[in-house]
This record gives C-alpha cells, structure tokens and sequence, in this order.
C-alpha cells in the first residue's frame, strides 16, 4: 500500500499530462511564432541586401564623380598661369606693331627681338593646346566674344566682326579668355 500512495502521491505532484487536442494548438503556435521570427529576419535580410546594394552604388558614384574631377582640373591645369601670360603676350605684340620706319638702328634691333621672344612664345602656347580665337570677317558669337564697340561698315553684313580691339584665346576645348571685338551694326 504505501508503493500506491507514493505511485498516487507523484501523480498529484506532476502536471497534467496534455491532452491529445492541446500538443498540436501549441506546435501550431510555436510554429507561428518561428515564420513570424523567420519573415522578420528575412525582411531584415531584405533591408540590409538592400542598404548594401545602395552604398555599394553610392560609392561607386563617388568614385567616378571623384574621377572625372580629377581628371578636369588635371585637364586645365595650368589655366591660372596661362591667363598671367597673356597680358604679356599683349603687350609684346603692341611692342611690335611699332612703326618700324620712324626708328632707329638700336631700337630697331630690340624690335627685332622682340619679334624673335614673341614668335617663341607663341610656338609654346600652340604646343600646349593654347589657341587665338580667330574673329576678324566671322559672325559674332557671344561665347567666345564680346562685343566692346558696334560701327557700321558699308557692304559688310550685320553682326559680321570688324575689329580685335583684345584677343581671345581657348585652352584646350576651354574659353580662358575671349575676344574683345568691334562689331558691324
């Protein structure tokens, strides 16, 4: 008898077993709650796929714009010291549009070097892509020309350039400089 009220005894002490009903109630909750966990983390999954995706684009867009930049300023550069020079080369071509008759023999000789600096100076600037912008007898053109004085010339069309008053140059494919020109009205 007392190995019954022990066998009785245990069997109150332990929970009530499941009834046959229940277990699969609770799997289908426990197996509700795992795909709610497992959509969650798959959405999770999405979302960080994604931002990937994004700053790997991003970041290959800074790189191309970094490129592109750097490949402009290394395209230009020297513009600063260009636009220096030319003044320069102004003045050497008022030197030498002097009147060559009305000097003398030693100012002569200066002018003939001048002639010499300025042609060399010119064969650099053409080497390195620095160009004149030609004007005289062409159709004004806002973009690389600007119009300081309007005359009016008889048998010549309207808006036809006259005269250089300062040249323009181009850098490259670049305007650094445009014309200051005389326009026919």
């Amino acid at each position: 008898m007392e190995n019954e009220e022990k066998v009785e005894m245990s069997n109150k002490d332990v929970a009530p077993k499941e009834t046959k009903e229940e277990l699969p109630k609770k799997k289908e909750k426990k197996g509700k709650k795992e795909n709610a966990e497992m959509q969650k983390l798959k959405e999770e999954n999405l979302a960080l796929n994604d931002k990937i995706l994004r700053l790997n684009a991003e970041m290959q867009n800074m790189k191309r714009r970094s490129s592109e930049e750097l490949s402009r300023l290394l395209k230009y550069d020297g513009e600063t010291f260009i636009k220096k020079v030319l003044p320069i080369i102004d003045n050497f071509e008022r030197a030498i549009n002097m009147d060559d008759a009305n000097l003398d023999d030693e100012v002569s000789k200066f002018l003939s070097g001048f002639k010499m600096i300025y042609g060399n100076l010119k064969n650099v600037l053409e080497e390195f892509e620095i160009k004149e912008i030609e004007c005289i007898g062409k159709p004004f053109d806002s973009a690389t020309m600007e119009a300081v004085l309007t005359d009016h010339e008889e048998g010549m069309e309207k808006d036809i350039v006259i005269d250089i008053l300062q040249k323009g140059y181009s850098y490259k494919d670049k305007i650094i400089r445009p014309a200051m020109v005389k326009v026919n009205n």
